[in-house]
């Protein structure tokens, strides 16, 4: 495993609680080179580049409404193609809805690609959700999952908030993570990352179901949803689309991951390397991108003067006029047109094509503008 120095930073004060609201803070990365690879953990180290600081372990999602736009993705036919994405585990979701060919995560926390690793692991283990679950919170269900192939996510958790976590369990279940880290995906993890790793799955073991994207900085629990509630989210219909509602969702995404098709990746979404490398390699494949999941890294881009580097490595995915953006908007005190009450983050759709075009013509000035200035309506038949 390439080694990806993390390094410490400091945010002004007025910044503090934008940065809680974050996914992801964007740092230094190094020289770009062309990838070229023969295995899942070749391309890892061939595509990834230097870490950085996050005040926040961001070990799940902090964005309540994400599935908000699905149904808009079912309207448009957002399918196939090749993903990418930020962040720990609404990725699957998103994944599981358009089905890519292949899906990439490019996160600027090494912790990020280690959480994923753990994820592949855990979905190459079980043999359904039930099972996921059980190995995810170390809750052993101590009798065949197969019973709960068509039970309900809100089953699932019912049936898991049951059971006590085991510390035999998670021993046990940690060993098994490591050993197909490093034997079966060919990852090489230094003494730093078995601590790192124990690290994040402990925190699931400890808080279960009621685990919440915390900050380092201060305490922010009351802002962010548990576990369990985005489990139970629902889209704008009222369907629960968590990737773990649905047993033939679990299924694809499970079969991408033994097929190592879903590949994590440290970087910078506007360094020279991580995100152009991870393009060539979509355009070797013949492929272009369909869905491109910024979170609300974008904020972080304008802030640090790095927009228009990350709008020069957009440029280059191989891409067509129907590829998406989805990204995830603060308003900072004014009402989004598509906020649904109850969510802090207001999630949204636009063409990359759009997007590129706006920025060409220097009509992005603002954080408020990439937000207002053209976004896909979710809720009407037509488009903006």
């Amino acid at each position: 495993m390439v080694r990806l120095q993390v390094t410490n930073g400091t945010a002004a004060r007025t910044l503090v609680i934008l940065l809680l609201l974050s996914g992801l803070l964007l740092g230094c990365v190094p020289k770009a080179s062309v990838p070229r690879h023969t295995g899942f953990a070749e391309l890892i180290a061939q595509l990834s580049e230097e870490g950085g600081y996050f005040p926040s372990d961001n070990l799940i999602s902090n964005e309540s409404g994400y599935q908000k736009v699905l149904e808009k993705l079912d309207a448009l036919d957002v399918r196939g193609g090749v993903y990418i994405g930020v962040g720990p585990e609404q990725n699957f979701t998103y994944i599981a809805q358009v089905r890519p060919v292949r899906a990439f995560i490019l996160d600027i926390r090494l912790d990020n690609l280690l959480q994923h690793l753990m994820f592949k692991a855990l979905f190459v283990l079980a043999h359904n959700r039930a099972e996921y679950l059980s190995l995810l919170l170390s809750r052993p269900l101590g009798q065949s999952s197969k019973r709960l192939d068509k039970a309900t996510i809100g089953e699932l958790v019912t049936t898991l908030d049951q059971i006590n976590p085991n510390q035999s369990q998670f021993q046990t279940n940690l060993k098994k993570i490591s050993s197909l880290i490093e034997n079966r995906f060919g990852v090489v993890l230094t003494a730093d990352d078995h601590t790192r790793l124990e690290y994040i799955y402990r925190n699931f073991f400890h808080a279960g179901f009621d685990l919440r994207y915390e900050s380092h900085i201060q305490r922010s629990w009351r802002w962010f949803p548990t576990l369990r509630e985005l489990l139970l989210e629902t889209d704008l219909s009222g369907r629960q689309r968590n990737f773990l509602a649905s047993e033939d969702d679990f299924q694809f995404l499970k079969r991408l991951q033994e097929q190592d098709l879903i590949i994590p990746v440290t970087g910078d979404f506007a360094g020279p390397k991580a995100l152009r490398a991870i393009g060539e390699q979509v355009r070797q494949m013949g492929e272009r991108v369909s869905v491109f999941y910024t979170s609300n890294v974008e904020f972080y881009l304008m802030q640090q003067d790095s927009f228009t580097a990350f709008v020069e490595n957009v440029k280059g995915l191989p891409r067509d006029e129907r590829s998406l953006m989805i990204r995830s908007y603060l308003g900072f005190g004014h009402r989004h047109p598509e906020a649904v009450p109850g969510h802090l983050l207001t999630t949204l759709l636009q063409r990359i094509d759009h997007f590129i075009q706006l920025c060409d013509a220097g009509d992005y000035r603002t954080y408020a503008d990439l937000g207002l200035l053209d976004y896909i309506h979710l809720r009407a038949a037509d488009e903006k």
